[in-house]
């Protein structure tokens, strides 16, 4: 039994929504949910907290994607999930919180296709690594 990898990107750049959805569908073989903004990333969250991984842009509009962090790792059932930012440029304030809300890396933009592959595939090998279930059965060995 293999399930998809549901994956959230979250981006205000429509461009970089339906790229990063083409390569990971393709790549990946993973379900992936779109979101315009931090605010719909928190609807969508409210909704189906079950996603494997969230891309998450840095610069939006309305609600950055450093708010949209902080308000993803204060409530408990989403606290440990992994996030990857996507940045066209992050100072080194960003980096510093990004860092203490415990994000898992940068994707830089404009994004090769196999830069966001790569770093998504590694993302979602460690996440599995880290599931009780997985840990138990290596643990047996």
């Amino acid at each position: 039994m293999n399930a998809k990898s549901k994956i959230m990107v979250v981006d205000d750049d429509e461009m970089n929504l339906k790229m990063a959805e083409f390569v990971l569908k393709k790549e990946i073989d993973a379900e992936i949910v779109t979101a315009a903004g931090g605010y719909q990333c928190i609807e969508i969250l409210q909704q189906d907290c079950e996603f494997d991984l969230i891309l998450l842009d840095i610069q939006m509009p309305r609600m950055d994607g450093i708010k949209t962090l902080e308000m993803i790792r204060k409530r408990e059932d989403w606290k440990d999930l992994p996030v990857i930012f996507l940045t066209a440029s992050a100072d080194k304030d960003t980096v510093i919180k990004a860092g203490k809300l415990g994000v898992e890396g940068y994707i830089k933009k404009p994004f090769m296709p196999k830069d966001l592959v790569e770093r998504v595939s590694m993302a979602l090998a460690a996440k599995l690594l880290k599931d009780p279930l997985i840990t138990s059965l290596t643990k047996g060995q």
